[in-house]
């Protein structure tokens, strides 16, 4: 079968097509033909070896597809020839609290992804697509929504969100959380960008390049009050901003460090205003099926 894979070293120009044979099938495995793949972040930074610099290679990257189920193992009981699916972003987190058996196993590193065929998947390991979903847009399930999803749920209050940039974690948060009845502040750089956002649902809207002090812009857009819920992708560089922009008791679910990994941090905010810090890591497999 035709793959892609990085091959002897980390790096977007070392990411080649080539061939492999075929994995056997298992009798509590399926065999899904992969028609659709979506791309995230994360991916770009397996890539180029930022993510994991330790992984193996070669390795199939990407970690969000679907496709339809070609084979089916002997022992197979929930899934037959035929059927659209979905692979899980983590193959053995099927619900319940995180450990750390159950994070280390995930698509497109260190296990290899979906950037090819076909692949061969345990029966735990799949997700039916929601219905009436193309499989292109199921394929953007996995990770990115789930991470949205995750990100909404992690907090005690749902009245209000902020989402940073346009992303997609971001654009699912932000859809997700205007089909709850939330209010939603979105920021970006880009006029252009902020149109979409608002076209797309948003409230209000923040260029964060023209207003530096973007989260005080948020405490007077919410009467001194602050959002419950900052869907954080920024990281290091935008953190500090998101303390001033969530309310009391307030949640920052952490999902992204798209400025950085450090920084200093005041922390008496936290402690005084009663702050939670949650960090997001995608979502077991029961979570995914909140579009059902």
């Amino acid at each position: 079968m035709q793959i892609y894979q990085i091959e002897s070293e980390f790096g977007v120009n070392n990411l080649k097509r080539a061939e492999r044979d075929r994995l056997p099938l298992g009798e509590d495995e399926v065999r899904l033909e992969i028609d659709s793949i979506s791309l995230n972040f994360r991916d770009l930074l397996m890539v180029k070896g930022l993510y994991n610099p330790r992984q193996p290679l070669p390795l199939i990257p990407c970690s969000d597809a679907a496709g339809t189920i070609i084979e089916i193992g002997s022992a197979v009981k929930a899934w037959k020839v035929g059927d659209v699916a979905i692979p899980s972003f983590f193959s053995n987190y099927e619900t319940g609290l995180p450990t750390k058996e159950k994070l280390s196993q995930t698509l497109g590193g260190p296990l290899d992804g979906t950037l090819r065929e076909s692949m061969v998947l345990p029966e735990r390991a799949l997700l039916r697509p929601p219905k009436n979903w193309t499989l292109a847009q199921a394929s953007t399930l996995p990770c990115a929504t789930l991470s949205a999803w995750s990100a909404l749920k992690s907090g005690d209050k749902l009245d209000s969100v902020l989402v940073q940039g346009s992303g997609g974690v971001s654009i699912a948060a932000l859809q997700l959380a205007k089909s709850l009845g939330a209010r939603v502040i979105a920021t970006s750089s880009s006029d252009k960008k902020l149109e979409r956002l608002k076209a797309l649902g948003a409230d209000e809207l923040i260029n964060y390049r023209s207003n530096k002090d973007w989260g005080k812009e948020v405490k007077t857009l919410t009467n001194g009050v602050g959002v419950d819920i900052v869907v954080e992708v920024g990281g290091a560089g935008t953190l500090e901003q998101s303390l001033k922009a969530v309310c009391v008791g307030g949640t920052i679910a952490m999902i992204g460090v798209l400025s950085g990994v450090q920084s200093e941090v005041n922390l008496i905010p936290i402690l005084m205003r009663q702050i939670r810090i949650q960090g997001i890591i995608v979502g077991h497999k029961e979570r995914a099926y909140f579009t059902s």
